[in-house]
């Protein structure tokens, strides 16, 4: 094998296994740190630059952190069931224990560039793209429907998961920066928008804002009983419904359908039930959702395939029929009320189809992967809008990258052209034995987040079910990180080949060998390296022609290589990485012009 190109960012940016698999590749071990030192400002910011709203998806991310966390794959033997460092949770502490003088260390907008864009809707996309721009002096008017900011943050998730306040706080902060919030004013006409609105670029961050129904016999007839799950989740953040009937069927297997259960229990239903037509494991619902679902004792059948909405011929639903596959056989489950939450879907009737933007077959705009621009060059798209539904920290890594591209556009640059991230390597090395780290892997189990008392969180539907950690439970659980932005870092010419570092390693991670093909190189190691999505750490030659070659999958990052090396051949150096954004940082450095001589 070739040395590995450790000077490419990408490089121990992959070892960092949460922040590569975060969309916004938020600095998860950074923050986490500064949590267990009581530096929640600080920890608040360095998330707040990379995902925007920490109070909110420290309450609802879906954690595609969480399942990368190296501390499930080196726990096995602590537990049963390895688990990953609370991550999500431990955002959340740091968002519930910032101080005042947090408002303060926000950054103060530059002056005006003359340059206008528009937002069309006030989801996360849309505010990430507000925010990030009107930091750089853009003047940014963001349109909505709704008379408050946040999109489906405010009317798909409901209160007992995230309160209002919390939502209100966190797109307030972008708002302050100077943006325009035209509310209740929504776009009918994108032709008019770019005729008439005097923008010089828009952004598209609708969202998906149509629910699937299901065309069913008894659909029809029974229509009064059967209901939207989003549109129905809307009705009841707005207190158009705060009631519903006492048997309760919810179709589909996502979190929006685990939030309609949820909600339809602490609104009187004496029954919930949660039909799915997969198995149970096939669920698009985040483990975590589908657990607090049936811990407030709502059942989850897989399997069953809905064929009919049975009703009385009157207009009054009576129960679903149903096919069990499993089993083969036809069932009907008693019903008084269905909420249909079997997926959403884009619609755009206000986009005009002689606008130059340009749709596939799907009725989906046609955008370039990188940049997020459509076809008509001043209007870009992000967030469920462009690709279709995914989830809110998508959505901001969406907003961050269109606005690289917004702001490239309108300086005259490339936009599929994307600026290297700002990268920084630092020793830790504060003497011979010491890190400026805790370096001491904690054996404890993942600490659970405790929950408002059953006959209090069912009881209402804004009563928030989870209360977050205190500040002793967020200590213990920041010390389970294992500082995997801290690496280890080899330098060939200081080795002798003593093999110290292997000596002590506790997971047998490096090993002194001659070289040869990956295929060759990972059987044959000390602990043969069977994860092949994670890299092997691979040094040039040696003196005795040997390379070193590390397995990153399982090492602790302790420094115990660092602290045994006679030599210095091993140090442990912070590895910092920031995604460019919008700004002089992400355009094209002007080429500077040399004097004739």
């Amino acid at each position: 094998m070739l040395p590995s190109d450790t000077a490419n960012p990408a490089y121990f940016h992959k070892v960092v296994d949460c922040q590569w698999a975060c969309p916004a590749h938020t600095p998860v071990p950074e923050y986490i740190r500064l949590i267990a030192q009581g530096r929640h400002d600080e920890a608040y910011l360095v998330n707040w630059v990379s995902n925007v709203f920490p109070g909110v998806l420290g309450r609802t991310c879906d954690r595609p952190c969480e399942p990368a966390c190296r501390r499930g794959r080196v726990e096995e033997h602590n537990a049963a069931k390895p688990e990953a460092v609370a991550i999500c949770r431990l955002k959340r502490v740091a968002a519930d224990n910032k101080s005042q003088e947090l408002r303060a260390m926000l950054p103060t907008p530059l002056a005006k560039n003359g340059k206008r864009v528009a937002c069309i809707g006030a989801g996360p996309a849309s505010l990430t793209v507000a925010r990030d721009l009107a930091t750089q002096g853009y003047a940014v008017t963001v349109f909505d429907g709704e008379a408050k900011a946040g999109g489906f943050i405010r009317t798909q998730i409901p209160r007992f998961r995230l309160p209002e306040r919390v939502i209100d706080e966190e797109c307030g902060y972008v708002l302050g920066l100077g943006v325009e919030f035209r509310a209740g004013q929504r776009i009918d006409s994108m032709k008019a928008m770019l005729d008439d609105g005097g923008f010089d670029a828009v952004f598209v961050g609708c969202g998906a804002p149509r629910g699937r129904d299901l065309d069913l016999p008894g659909r029809q007839e029974a229509a009064a009983d059967i209901h939207i799950g989003i549109d129905w989740l809307s009705s009841v953040s707005f207190g158009h419904v705060d009631k519903v009937k006492p048997r309760v069927i919810v179709l589909g297997g996502g979190n929006t359908a685990m939030d309609c259960c949820r909600s339809s229990r602490r609104l009187g239903a004496e029954s919930v039930t949660v039909a799915v037509r997969s198995g149970y494991a096939q669920m698009k619902a985040s483990p975590w959702e589908k657990e607090d679902a049936e811990h407030e004792g709502i059942p989850i059948l897989d399997f069953h395939v809905p064929l009919a909405f049975e009703h009385d011929g009157q207009g009054r639903l009576t129960g679903m029929r149903f096919k069990r596959v499993t089993q083969g056989d036809e069932i009907t489950i008693p019903c008084d009320e269905v909420l249909v939450a079997v997926g959403q879907e884009n619609a755009f009737p206000w986009i005009e189809r002689d606008a130059g933007i340009a749709f596939d077959e799907r009725g989906m705009p046609v955008l370039d992967a990188v940049s997020f621009q459509s076809s008509r060059p001043e209007v870009f798209f992000g967030g469920d809008a462009a690709f279709g539904p995914k989830n809110i920290i998508t959505a901001v890594a969406h907003g961050h990258e269109a606005a690289v591209s917004i702001d490239r556009y309108l300086h005259g640059e490339p936009v599929t052209k994307r600026p290297p991230p700002h990268v920084n390597l630092i020793s830790q090395k504060m003497g011979i034995h010491e890190w400026s780290y805790d370096n001491g892997p904690s054996n404890e189990l993942r600490h659970k987040v405790p929950w408002s008392a059953a006959e209090k969180a069912l009881a209402s539907i804004k009563v928030e079910v989870e209360l977050g950690f205190d500040a002793a439970t967020a200590f213990k659980e920041a010390q389970r990180c294992l500082n995997c932005d801290v690496q280890t870092v080899f330098t060939e010419k200081a080795c002798i080949e003593c093999d110290a570092c292997v000596d002590i390693c506790p997971m047998d991670c490096i090993t002194f060998t001659a070289n040869g093909d990956e295929a060759d190189l990972r059987p044959r190691l000390n602990a043969p390296a069977l994860n092949e999505t994670q890299d092997l750490y691979v040094s040039a030659p040696l003196k005795t022609a040997r390379v070193m070659v590390k397995d990153e999958d399982v090492c602790l990052h302790c420094g115990l290589c660092a602290e045994r090396c006679p030599t210095g051949a091993w140090d442990m150096q912070k590895f910092l990485l920031l995604t460019t954004k919008a700004g002089h940082a992400c355009r094209d450095l002007p080429v500077r012009k040399v004097a004739a001589a």
